[in-house]
C-alpha cells in the first residue's frame, strides 16, 4: 500500500483548540483516523503543552515528533501568522521510531548520540533514514550532529532542522508523543520499504577575497588573518556601521551577511551564522569554524536563493529513481525568510515546481539545518552529514 500524507493547519488564540483543529484538519484530508506518524510544527505563541494536548486529543496513539519554529510552511506556502501545522502520514511500508537526548547544554554530542542510540535500539538493522530536531540555543549544533553520527555511523544520511522561537533566540521546544522538551534533540528514525531523496542548497554569494581563520575555539572566531574577527564586517560595512554590530544582536543585523567556509566534498561554501560579538571583536557563530579554515563573507541574493532551492528540489526528486513524491518535509533557515520578506512564497513555489504543487508539504523556518554535504545523497557510502546555516534542506519520501 502506498504512502498517504496530508497537512493540516490552524490559527487562533486558544492553544488547545488550535492544536486540535490542525490535527483534525490533517486527519480529515487523509481520510484515515489512525495515521502512523504525526509531524507537528508550532509557533511559540501557543502554550506548548496545551497545544500538544490538543493535537493528541485527536490522534492519541499515533507516534508524534515535532518542534517549535520561527515560521511554519505548508503545501499552501509560508504561513503569514502564528500557527500550528500538522502532517499526518499513513504508510504500511514504513516503520517509525523516536528518540530524545536531553540536556544539550551539558553535552551536545552526548545528547545527539543518546537520541540516535534510542532510535537505533528500536529499529535495529531496519534503520534507513534519520531526522533530527535539535535545540541549538542550548549547545553547539555541529556537535549534536557528530553525536548522532557517533551512533549511526560516519556516512549515515541525516536531515533535520534546529527548533525556532519566532526569531526571539531565547527558548525553543521539541516534542515526542505527548511530552514537550526544551534543550533537547529529538530523533525520528525510518525503516522499511520506501525511497528518500534529499536536496541541499543555499545560493549565498561570496564577496571579497578568501581569508583565513587564524585563531578560534569551538564556535568562537577570535582572529581572521591575524586581526580581530569583527574586522571582516568593519571592512565591508565601514567602522561606523559595524559599531552597531557590537551593541545589537549580530544575528539579526548580519543575517544576510553570513560567513562561508570551504569544506571538502561540497560544491558550495558551508554557511556559518554570526550570532554575537564581544568587546575584543571575537565572533560567536552558530557552529564552529576550525583554525586554518578558508572563509569568505557571503551576501544573500533572492534570485540565486530561489534558483538554488529549485535545483535542490529537483535533485531530491531525481534520487527517487522515477517514483512519484508522496510527502515533502522542508527545513529552511530563518535567514532565508528574512531575505525574501513578503516574497518568501516564491521560494516554496519554486520547490513545488520541481516536486509537484499537490504533494503534501510541511516545513518550518529553523535556526540551523542538518543534511549531507554536497547537496544530495547519490552514494550513501560517501555521504557526510553536517550542520548547515542559511540553507534549504528538502526531504522527499516516495514508495
Amino acid at each position: 500500500m502506498a504512502i498517504q500524507a496530508s497537512v493540516g493547519r490552524s490559527q487562533g488564540d486558544d492553544s488547545y483548540t488550535v492544536g486540535a483543529n490542525a490535527c483534525q484538519d490533517a486527519i480529515n484530508q487523509l481520510g484515515i483516523n489512525d495515521p502512523d506518524l504525526l509531524i507537528v510544527f508550532s509557533s511559540v505563541k501557543y502554550d506548548q503543552q496545551k497545544m500538544l494536548d490538543g493535537v493528541r486529543s485527536v490522534a492519541q496513539g499515533t507516534l508524534l515528533v515535532g518542534s517549535s519554529t520561527s515560521g511554519e510552511i505548508t503545501t499552501q506556502g509560508p504561513l503569514k501568522d502564528n500557527s500550528v501545522a500538522v502532517m499526518a502520514i499513513k504508510s504500511p511500508g514504513i516503520k517509525y521510531f523516536s528518540g530524545v537526548g536531553e540536556n544539550v547544554a551539558a553535552g551536545p554530542r552526548a545528547a545527539g548520540k543518546i537520541a540516535a542510540d534510542q532510535v537505533k535500539e528500536k529499529a535495529g538493522a531496519d534503520l534507513k533514514a534519520f531526522v533530527m530536531l535539535p535545540d541549538v540555543l542550548a549547545g553547539n549544533g555541529a556537535e549534536t550532529v557528530r553525536g548522532v553520527l557517533d551512533s549511526l555511523g560516519a556516512h549515515f544520511p541525516v536531515v533535520g532542522g534546529a527548533s525556532g522561537d519566532d526569531f526571539a533566540f531565547k527558548k525553543t521546544y521539541q516534542y515526542v508523543d505527548g511530552k514537550v522538551y526544551s534543550g533537547s534533540v529529538v530523533g525520528l528514525g525510518m525503516g522499511g520499504d520506501f525511497k528518500i531523496g534529499i536536496g541541499v542548497k543555499h545560493g549565498w554569494i561570496p564577496v571579497g577575497e578568501p581569508l583565513t581563520v587564524t585563531k578560534s575555539e569551538g564556535s568562537v572566531i577570535h582572529e581572521i588573518d591575524g586581526k580581530p574577527a569583527i574586522k571582516i564586517y568593519e571592512d565591508y560595512f565601514g567602522e561606523e556601521e559595524a559599531k552597531v554590530l557590537r551593541t545589537e544582536v549580530l544575528a539579526k543585523l548580519a543575517i544576510t551577511y553570513p560567513l562561508g567556509m570551504k569544506v571538502a566534498g561540497s560544491d558550495e561554501l558551508l554557511i556559518r551564522d554570526p550570532l554575537t560579538v564581544n568587546e575584543k571583536g571575537s565572533i560567536t557563530c552558530a557552529a564552529e569554524i576550525p583554525e586554518g579554515s578558508e572563509i569568505r563573507l557571503m551576501v544573500g541574493s533572492r534570485e540565486e536563493a530561489v534558483k538554488m532551492a529549485k535545483i535542490a528540489a529537483q535533485s531530491a526528486v531525481d534520487q527517487l529513481g522515477g517514483s512519484k513524491p508522496k510527502a515533502v518535509i522542508i527545513f529552511n533557515c530563518i535567514a532565508r525568510n528574512k531575505l525574501f520578506g513578503d516574497k518568501s512564497g516564491e521560494e516554496i513555489k519554486a520547490i513545488q515546481e520541481a516536486i509537484g504543487v499537490d504533494v503534501p508539504l510541511i516545513g518550518f523556518y529553523t535556526y540551523g539545518e542538518q543534511a549531507p554535504l554536497g547537496g544530495e545523497v547519490r552514494n550513501i557510502e560517501k555521504c557526510n552529514s553536517a550542520f548547515h546555516n542559511e540553507t534549504v534542506v528538502i526531504c522527499v519520501l516516495a514508495d
